[in-house]
């Protein structure tokens, strides 16, 4: 199914946010992930459905300075 990461339109086989992330290969700290405009805590990734057309933004901690 076609949704989009980072305003980035992407083919996935992922049906949930959890899936996403395991076929992404995202790190296990350090990663924030919107769906549709709404934060979703990692507890709730496993639970959160994605549909064709989803909006999903990641966010991915650096350090630095």
């Amino acid at each position: 199914m076609k949704i989009t990461i980072n305003n980035k339109e992407r083919e996935v086989s992922s049906r949930t946010l959890g899936d996403l992330a395991r076929e992404l290969e995202l790190p296990g700290k350090g990663v924030a992930v919107a769906l549709s405009g709404k934060m979703v805590s990692r507890s709730d990734w496993d639970s959160s459905t994605l549909e064709e057309g989803s909006r999903v933004i990641i966010i991915k901690a650096a350090c630095g300075g």
